[in-house]
């Protein structure tokens, strides 16, 4: 070790473990403890060697503004305690606060519609994702909300979209369907069904009136063609 290194530790030394005798009648050690460490105790004990706010410009202000003293806009400040407490009286003011709305839209929302997608098996074992990328789009001109997914299990050549009134109370026709693109793309009519089946690896409306959709062959080899389509809604 350099003198420069034993010097500072010393130095600390000196600074936080001199014996504090005003602390004699005090639960816990005699001792100015490290000044970071005694934030960070998960305790609801008054902080050992608290902060010296004097000539804080914020409590300076807060202190001659007699409209921001009282608000209760203002999170109170706990000088004495650690970020622990400090933590848990933050986290119970938001619960509260969130409470009241998740209430209120909790007892807004009901079912619409009920569908049937697919069937899983009843066993303990766990149970397959099949329901994959649900992407959602809300056409604000002809207030419809859409619902793009794929369900693996049952066909991983089709895309779905489920389409819903914003107003539950009216329907619309077609309330889903499925869209297959299979072979779709094969250049003759020579080609086998078999040779360019495509499946689709992600699916997002573009705008009010297009999809977007990346596709893959859905044969096994080498060199598999990704192919990036723009599919008319219509």
């Amino acid at each position: 070790m350099t003198q420069k290194d034993i010097t500072f530790v010393a130095d600390f030394l000196t600074e936080h473990f001199n014996e504090a005798p005003e602390l004699y009648n005090r639960k816990g050690k005699y001792f100015n403890v490290e000044r970071v460490g005694q934030y960070l105790k998960d305790e609801d004990d008054d902080l050992v060697s608290p902060p010296n706010t004097e000539g804080n410009q914020w409590f300076n202000f807060l202190k001659n503004s007699t409209h921001l003293k009282e608000s209760p806009l203002l999170f109170p400040y706990y000088p004495e305690k650690s970020l622990h407490f400090v933590k848990r009286q933050m986290e119970g003011v938001i619960d509260q606060c969130l409470q009241k709305p998740a209430d209120v839209i909790g007892k807004s929302v009901h079912q619409a519609v009920c569908m049937s997608l697919y069937r899983t098996s009843q066993s303990e074992d766990s149970t397959p994702q099949l329901f994959k990328l649900p992407f959602l789009w809300n056409d604000k001109t002809s207030n419809i909300h859409y619902v793009l997914f794929t369900i693996l299990e049952n066909s991983i050549s089709k895309i779905y979209i489920l389409k819903r009134h914003t107003d539950t109370s009216r329907s619309v026709s077609n309330g889903i369907l499925a869209v297959e693109f299979g072979n779709f793309l094969n250049n003759s009519m020579n080609e086998s069904s078999d040779s360019r089946c495509y499946s689709c690896l992600d699916a997002h409306f573009y705008d009010d009136e297009t999809v977007t959709v990346v596709l893959k062959e859905s044969v096994e080899q080498e060199g598999k063609e990704r192919v990036l389509a723009q599919l008319p809604l219509s």
